[in-house]
C-alpha cells in the first residue's frame, strides 16, 4: 500500500520535475558554450537573472514578454486537449492585432471602456476565424492541420504587409501602421505610468485571468469534458454520442481566438500600432512558436503555462543583459533559448517513458495528449 502511494506521488511530480531537469541540462550545456567563448558561466547566468528580475522595470519587461506567450500557450492547451495541433499562433496573433487596430481606428469618439472591449472582441474574433479555417478543414475534409496552420501564417503576414503599405500606413513612418487613439490604450490605470514608468499593461493580468477561465472551461464544464474526450479517444467519444468533428474544430477555433486576443493586447497595451519588417517575427517576436514550448513546459495545462511563460519571458529579457555583461555574440543568447526549447520538447519523450512504468491510471494523467496514440487522425475524424 505504501509503495503504491509513493508511486502515485512520484507520478504527480513527473510533469514538474522532468521539464525542470530539461531546463537545468540546457543551462548546463549553455555554460559549456559560455566557457568555450571565454565568458564565466556563473557571472553570465547571474546577469541573466538580474536582467530579468533585478529591478521593477526588469520584472515588468519579463511580464510584458511573457504575456503573448501565455495567450498563445493557453490556446495551445485547448487545441492539444482537443487532439488538434496548432502551429498557427503567429498568424492568429497578427490577425487578432489587425482586427483590433482597424476597430480602434474606426471608433475614436467612443468612450474608452467601449473602445477597449470592442477592440478585444474583434481581436478574439479575428483569431477565431484564423483558427476555425484549419479546424474545419481538418474536421470535415481531413486536411492536415499542421500544414494548413503554417500556410495561414504566411497568408496573415502578407495581408499585414499589404495593409501596412496601404490602408493602415503611417504617412510619416514606412512599414508602420497609424497609431491607435489614446482612448483605446489598455493601461493598468491612468496614473500608473507616472508612478511606475514601465511598459507593463493590463493585458498581463487579463492573460492570467484567462488561464484560470480556460482551466475552468476544460475541467469544470460539459464543453471542456467533450473537448478532452475527443482528444483522448475520438472513437470512444463518438460511441458516447459526442460530435467529434464539431468539438475538434471548436478546440482549434478557441485556440486561435485566444492567440488573436493576445495580438489585440499587444496593440492596445504595448505597441499602440502595427508594424512589420516583412516577416511575422517583426511584430510577434516569435511568440506564436515560443508559446507552444511554454505550453509544453507547463504540461499542456493552462495553470502550468503561467509560470512557464514567465520563465521564457525571463530568458528573452535576461539574455540581453547577459550579452552586454559578458560581451558574448548575440547569437549565443538565441542559441541558449534554442537549447531550452530543444531540451523541453525532448523531455516529453522521457515523460512518456516514465509514464509507461507507472500505474495505468497515473500514466493516463501524466502523458501529454499530443503524444497519445489515440489522438484524432484523418480516419478518426
Amino acid at each position: 500500500m505504501r509503495l503504491a502511494l509513493k508511486r502515485v506521488s512520484l507520478t504527480r511530480l513527473v510533469p514538474v520535475l522532468v521539464p525542470i531537469g530539461a531546463v537545468s541540462l540546457a543551462l548546463l550545456v549553455g555554460a559549456g558554450m559560455l566557457a568555450a567563448l571565454g565568458a564565466p558561466p556563473l557571472e553570465a547566468y547571474k546577469a541573466l537573472v538580474v536582467g530579468a528580475f533585478g529591478s521593477t522595470n526588469a520584472f515588468a519587461d519579463t511580464l510584458v514578454k511573457a504575456t503573448p506567450l501565455l495567450f498563445v500557450g493557453i490556446g495551445i492547451c485547448v487545441s492539444y486537449r482537443g487532439g488538434m495541433i496548432n502551429i498557427g499562433g503567429e498568424g492568429q496573433l497578427i490577425m487578432g492585432a489587425l482586427a483590433a487596430t482597424v476597430a480602434a481606428l474606426q471608433l475614436p469618439t467612443w468612450p474608452p471602456w467601449a473602445i477597449i472591449i470592442t477592440c478585444l472582441g474583434f481581436g478574439f474574433l479575428g483569431g477565431a476565424i484564423w483558427g476555425a479555417i484549419p479546424g474545419l478543414l481538418k474536421a470535415y475534409l481531413s486536411v492536415n492541420e499542421i500544414l494548413s496552420t503554417v500556410m495561414l501564417n504566411a497568408i496573415a503576414v502578407q495581408g499585414m504587409n499589404y495593409l501596412l503599405a496601404g490602408p493602415l500606413i503611417d504617412p510619416l513612418q514606412i512599414s508602420r501602421g497609424t497609431r491607435i487613439p489614446e482612448t483605446a490604450r489598455f493601461s493598468i490605470a491612468a496614473d500608473l505610468p507616472r508612478l511606475v514608468p514601465t511598459r507593463l499593461h493590463a493585458g498581463s493580468a487579463l492573460a492570467v485571468l484567462l488561464a484560470l477561465i480556460v482551466w475552468g472551461l476544460l475541467w469544470r464544464t460539459t464543453i471542456g469534458y467533450r473537448i478532452r474526450a475527443v482528444g483522448l479517444n475520438p472513437h470512444a467519444a463518438r460511441y458516447a454520442g459526442i460530435s467529434v468533428n464539431f468539438y475538434a474544430a471548436l478546440a482549434l477555433t478557441l485556440s486561435g481566438a485566444l492567440a488573436g486576443l493576445g495580438g489585440a493586447v499587444q496593440v492596445l497595451g504595448l505597441h499602440h500600432r502595427m508594424f512589420t519588417d516583412g516577416s511575422a517575427a517583426g511584430f510577434t517576436g516569435s511568440a506564436g512558436f515560443n508559446g507552444i514550448v511554454a505550453a509544453l513546459f507547463g504540461g499542456l495545462h493552462p495553470i502550468g503555462t503561467i509560470p512557464a511563460s514567465i520563465l521564457f519571458g525571463a530568458l528573452l529579457v535576461g539574455a540581453n543583459k547577459l550579452q552586454r555583461t559578458v560581451q558574448v555574440p548575440s547569437a549565443l543568447a538565441i542559441a541558449l533559448n534554442g537549447l531550452v526549447v530543444l531540451f523541453v520538447v525532448g523531455s516529453q519523450f522521457w515523460s512518456r517513458r516514465l509514464a509507461q512504468t507507472m500505474p495505468e491510471e497515473a500514466a493516463g494523467e501524466t502523458a501529454s495528449p499530443v503524444l497519445q496514440p489515440s489522438r484524432p487522425t484523418q480516419e478518426g475524424l
